[in-house]
């Protein structure tokens, strides 16, 4: 018998599993776990326990810091009682709160909010609606817009999932033939700052409903790039989009149905001069639609929280842009599993 052919469960059980993990690395940034290493250096199991204020008995903690550490995300140091944990260079990076280059806000809504959502993902499918706000009669994004707090931990969301494509699209992309350019649904503003400064001569706009105002002024004053980077408001539903060189929408057209997918393309469209390029940055599904299942996983996603969202293909994206009448296409790979579909007028 060859042993090596035998039929395993491991991938079974492992993506059965799976929320296990992600309850692990999820609580951990809750707890602010990482942060608190950055600032200390290291710690021992005793000392984690009685900074975050654990009940459980000592063998749990030990546990749950050393599956912290199988996975990569601390070092460790000794065993058990004499241990002495430590982030690891990429959760130091990314994990601690006080550092520009935090993506943790993602994290905080998966944990809030997705986690709780996604339990529903049988009734998603079998009734087509949303199991998010909108289960009790909220809008989505009237919800998050309305309160301030909840709009601040989903702006720290976008820019967690969407900062690696921000600095690869503005490093990438090339800009020499264009000199102003609008994002939107800027949030707060990352992506238009950073165009800004890895492109001296581009003149940006965070274009976004007037919510958001506050919290992008902030960060473009932070950066101190107010003399190249604005903050503008506006509806796409409601408004014609700004006359600039180059139109982005990151995370923007994943959320609605085809037929609203084709307006915003199409008003990208009309406010483009010749030549003028519409770059949508999302996790663009394979077109064989079988290698990046983030992005089809993300499109379940958008079940979740619209019910007709979906995420697509660059086939998809292609057909959407000759349908409006843009010339030319190319896909640009970015940060992990996500791609910026270009549309040239």
């Amino acid at each position: 018998m060859d042993h090596a052919n035998l039929p395993t469960p491991e991938s079974i059980m492992k993506i059965g599993t799976g929320f296990w993990p992600s309850k692990v690395l999820l609580s951990g940034v809750r707890f602010q776990l990482f942060t608190t290493l950055a600032e200390k250096g290291s710690m021992s199991a005793s000392e984690v326990k009685s900074h975050l204020g654990f009940q459980c008995t000592d063998r749990h903690v030990y546990d749950y810091l050393d599956t912290l550490t199988g996975f990569g995300f601390l070092n460790r140091e000794g065993l058990l009682e004499t241990a002495q944990y430590s982030n690891s260079a990429d959760t130091d990076f990314f994990l601690d709160q006080k550092k520009p280059s935090y993506i943790g806000g993602m994290l905080e809504m998966l944990n809030n909010r997705l986690y709780e959502f996604w339990g529903d993902l049988e009734e998603a499918l079998l009734t087509g609606q949303p199991q998010n706000e909108a289960k009790h009669g909220d809008d989505l994004f009237e919800a998050l817009y309305s309160d301030e707090s909840r709009l601040r931990e989903f702006m720290g969301a976008m820019s967690g999932i969407q900062m690696g494509n921000f600095i690869a699209f503005s490093q990438k992309f090339d800009f020499s033939n264009y000199k102003t350019l609008a994002d939107i649904g800027g949030a707060s503003g990352l992506f238009s700052l950073m165009v800004a400064k890895h492109q001296p001569h581009m003149s940006c706009i965070s274009w976004d409903l007037p919510p958001v105002v506050p919290i992008a002024n902030g960060t473009v004053e932070h950066f101190q790039l107010q003399d190249r980077v604005t903050v503008a408001t506006g509806d796409f539903f409601k408004d014609d989009l700004p006359n600039v060189d180059v139109i982005v929408m990151g995370n923007i057209l994943h959320d609605w149905n085809e037929e609203i997918k084709v307006m915003l393309m199409q008003k990208a469209y009309d406010a483009l001069p010749e030549g003028g390029a519409f770059v949508a940055i999302e996790g663009i599904i394979d077109d064989e639609r079988k290698h990046n299942v983030f992005g089809l996983m993300m499109s379940l996603n958008m079940l979740i929280e619209t019910g007709e969202g979906f995420d697509y293909s660059f086939a998809d994206f292609n057909k959407w842009a000759s349908q409006v009448g843009f010339s030319s296409t190319s896909l640009m790979p970015l940060a992990g599993p996500s791609s910026a579909a270009i549309a040239y007028k």
